[in-house]
């Protein structure tokens, strides 16, 4: 079986979320069963050296976009310790020269041009290579012209006869849309896609609604989500059109790469340790709290956050009781970019609170010493349609503190049951999520309970293992 997937972002060579995440590590699960291309853009942020990036000979393709030709060219590298090939597509125009996955601020139709390009660059590409796919694995609003194109454009093409498409919902808050003129840059009959049946959305052009009527499958990346996605106050507008194809629906909780997420191998941790030596974890924690300039008390619980910082992440109920926090008996440190008034926000606490530090931008060397060294993880997501930084908190040992909404809510096992790995609370309400830190900190005092639960949270399997299981049966039945 032939699988080629296809991202806007890949781990380990571009990361902006989750995405990259999880394409860079389910095709490595996959690999003994299938044979596996990747397919992403050349980032201008990309370190081809480092990589071992090189270009491929006569790859220079031109392709012309309404009345505007473009000229692309083809790199190629093994996903690390794999002999899967990852592909990465190279304008100048739309992406080398951007040292950003997702630079702000450009203007939305250009966003749409940059990933029409790649998608049918992508297609072209796998045609001149040979690489007959029996799945194209697409993900997301960036990908979601491939399912398209396949219908559309390639319908009566011999070489696409036989693929079949699977789409990766990864947030449905974001699904492509604008104006119908797009498809003409496109190169689409709007005859045949520009329909109710096909792309259309209230009169606009909507990428992630064609994908999902015209893909063989339909995942969404854990079950509770698939199932929040189909009611309207989690469906964002695309419920309907949800509900008529939940035949071809399913819900497969992400996993981790735990050859990467290891706090036994780990080299930026300052002690490695597992689930027989969690004791040495707080080393780690004395070195976090030297780092953000917080005293060291084995007494006090540091609580941390991790995070995008955007509405979805729930970070309005921390300013409701930003108050409150600031006198707990417990130290907070927060790291992540993204809106400026939470950036300003975690700012001011950091500058003016005695136990609440923050680091705006992202470090991934910072990110897991804060997983390490924290006992408790915050997550109080607005929604969630997985969550990967609750599994990374789990297997480093830290508590998750959850809103049990989506992935949260299938990965979470919330206190007081057996083998609760976390704590849960319900209402989007900041007083809620203090009750659950409350709570939090409460069984911190009980280091026979607290133990008991880091190992819960250790021992529990958020590994491809499972997930790529699923994935794997879900290829084989459309094949």
């Amino acid at each position: 079986m032939k699988i080629l997937f296809a991202a806007a972002e890949v781990s380990p060579f571009s990361k902006a979320g989750g995405l990259s995440d999880v394409v860079g590590s389910l095709p490595k699960a996959l690999e003994k069963d299938a044979e596996i291309a990747i397919f992403t853009p050349l980032h201008g942020c990309i370190d081809r050296e480092k990589w071992g990036i090189k270009e491929l000979e006569n790859s220079d393709m031109w392709i012309t976009f309404g009345s505007s030709p473009q000229k692309f060219k083809l790199h190629m590298t093994k996903l690390p310790n794999t002999n899967i090939n990852v592909f990465f597509v190279q304008n100048d125009w739309y992406f080398s020269c951007f040292q950003e996955v997702y630079p702000r601020w450009l203007d939305p139709r250009y966003e749409h041009e940059r990933y029409i390009a790649f998608s049918l660059a992508t297609l072209e590409y796998a045609k001149q290579l040979n690489f007959r796919a029996d799945i194209i694995h697409s993900n997301d609003w960036h990908t979601a012209m491939i399912p398209l194109y396949i219908k559309a454009n390639y319908k009566f093409d011999e070489f696409w006869s036989k693929t079949k498409n699977v789409f990766e919902i990864h947030n449905l808050a974001y699904q492509g849309v604008w104006f119908e003129d797009i498809l003409d840059f496109a190169n689409m009959r709007k005859d045949i896609v520009f329909n109710e049946w096909g792309c259309e959305h209230y009169g606009r052009v909507n990428w992630m609604k064609g994908a999902i009527n015209y893909s063989d499958k339909v995942v969404a990346v854990s079950p509770n989500y698939a199932r929040e996605i189909l009611t309207g106050e989690y469906g964002e507008g695309m419920d309907y059109t949800l509900r008529g194809h939940t035949d071809k629906l399913v819900g497969i909780v992400n996993g981790i790469d735990y050859d990467v997420f290891n706090p036994k191998t780990d080299k930026t941790l300052v002690k490695n340790y597992d689930v027989k030596s969690i004791d040495k974890k707080e080393a780690n924690k004395k070195r976090i709290l030297e780092e953000f300039g917080l005293k060291y008390n084995p007494e006090r619980p540091l609580i941390a956050l991790i995070s995008r910082l955007v509405d979805q992440k729930g970070l309005d109920l921390i300013r409701q009781v930003e108050g409150d926090l600031q006198h707990l008996d417990a130290d907070f440190i927060f790291l992540g970019s993204g809106d400026k008034s939470y950036e300003n926000l975690f700012i001011w606490l950091s500058n003016n609170t005695p136990n609440i530090r923050a680091y705006v931008g992202y470090r991934g060397d910072l990110a897991n010493l804060i997983y390490a060294g924290s006992d408790f993880f915050l997550m109080p997501s607005k929604f969630e349609p997985c969550g990967l930084s609750q599994l990374i908190a789990m297997r480093f040992g830290s508590l998750p503190i959850v809103r049990a909404t989506g992935g949260l809510e299938d990965t979470v096992t919330g206190y007081p049951l057996d083998n609760s790995n976390g704590f849960k609370f319900w209402g989007y309400d900041g007083w809620a999520m203090k009750d659950a830190i409350l709570t939090a900190m409460n069984v911190y005092r009980d280091k026979y309970t607290l133990n008991a639960m880091r190992k819960s949270a250790m021992e529990a399997d958020f590994s491809w293992k499972e997930s790529a299981k699923k994935y794997l049966e879900m290829y084989k039945s459309l094949v």
